[in-house]
């Protein structure tokens, strides 16, 4: 079915019908000229993203309903990183006249089983025609009790650095999907090999918020100092923390967590495997400081690596080398989404 056939009003209320909103903060949702929303209590979240067709995404081997899916959850991911609870979403789409309402109905599949796994409202948007292809944004909205959101900026020397899960994955993951794309041109009936490969490309086409590292921290009585979802890559996530913070950070290559399909991927392809992990980006794990004292703390949380730990500013920031002395200026390599421009 044509979308213009339907009109923007009747696209939206297709696409959001049969929505009950799951939020208490939710008075009024989709279907009002603004939604409605009540935080009386609680420091109110709010995060943007927008994804471009052919700069964020490739429709050649990303399904519609996992791109749909990833553009909520990174949303989410950055509410979490602020230790607070996304609580609903709006939703923009810009839309190219190749795609049809079967098509936006299953990105919009995808938008809706994110909102239904994390409990997210899906309260308001907008459609508009694109004449440069497929374009998302998604802005949401949450809340921390009050005085308790964590910035970057509450590093102090000696603090543990820790990252959850494991890092480089999603890129490599890409890498594979890549690939396959360019071994795939010009045959009808190309079979892409994803063979041993499934972990690193569910990570970049379907990653998870880190919800239960959150909740787990919260259990174990750890508040961290300072935190920021790694989006754009380790390094560059480092230092935004230590800029924002004042201080400067050690990091050792050996401590650095890679998982066993993210490294035999980097084998096969001939490349740095500490550096895919530094500057892949798109994990969306978490990477956070601790106080020194919380050490032992730290134990009782489910995959949580300690890789490294704050310094004075005077120090600057480094990987240290598996020899335990050399060091390496770490240096922002991850994602530029500004890049594409140049």
């Amino acid at each position: 079915m044509e979308i213009s056939s339907l009109g923007e009003f009747g696209l939206i209320d297709r696409l959001t019908k049969d929505m009950p909103p799951k939020q208490s903060s939710t008075h009024v949702a989709v279907g009002d000229d603004a939604a409605v929303l009540d935080y009386p209590d609680t420091e109110v979240l709010v995060t943007t993203d927008m994804l471009l067709e052919n700069v964020h995404f490739d429709l050649t081997y990303v399904p519609l309903k996992h791109l749909g899916y990833k553009s909520a959850v990174v949303n989410f991911s950055d509410i979490y990183a602020m230790g607070g609870t996304p609580r609903q979403i709006t939703v923009s789409l810009g839309i190219s006249k190749r795609f049809t309402v079967e098509h936006i109905e299953e990105l919009y599949s995808g938008i809706r089983l994110a909102c239904e796994i994390y409990g997210v409202d899906i309260v308001g948007g907008d459609t508009c025609s694109s004449h440069q292809g497929l374009v998302i944004s998604v802005t949401c909205i949450g809340d921390a009790p009050r005085g308790t959101a964590i910035c970057r900026s509450g590093a102090k020397p000696n603090d543990i650095i820790c990252v959850s899960g494991d890092l480089g994955a999603a890129y490599m993951g890409l890498q594979v999907l890549e690939r396959e794309k360019v071994a795939s041109a010009g045959q009808k009936d190309f079979q892409p090999d994803f063979a041993g490969k499934e972990y690193i490309i569910e990570r970049q086409l379907k990653p998870e918020a880190r919800r239960d590292v959150i909740e787990n921290l919260a259990k174990a009585g750890i508040k961290p100092t300072a935190m920021m979802d790694v989006s754009d890559g380790l390094s560059s996530e480092l230092l935004h923390i230590c800029k924002q913070s004042g201080v400067g950070c050690r990091v050792y290559e050996d401590r650095i967590p890679i998982d066993y399909q993210t490294a035999l991927m980097a084998e096969e392809l001939n490349m740095n495997l500490v550096t895919a992990a530094l500057n892949g980006g798109e994990d969306y794990e978490l990477l956070f400081t601790v106080p020194l004292g919380m050490h032992d703390k730290l134990a009782e949380v489910p995959g949580i690596h300690e890789i490294g730990y704050i310094t004075d500013a005077s120090k600057g920031c480094a990987l240290v080398g598996r020899d335990g002395q050399s060091e390496i200026e770490l240096r922002a390599q991850g994602w530029n989404p500004l890049a594409s421009n140049e």
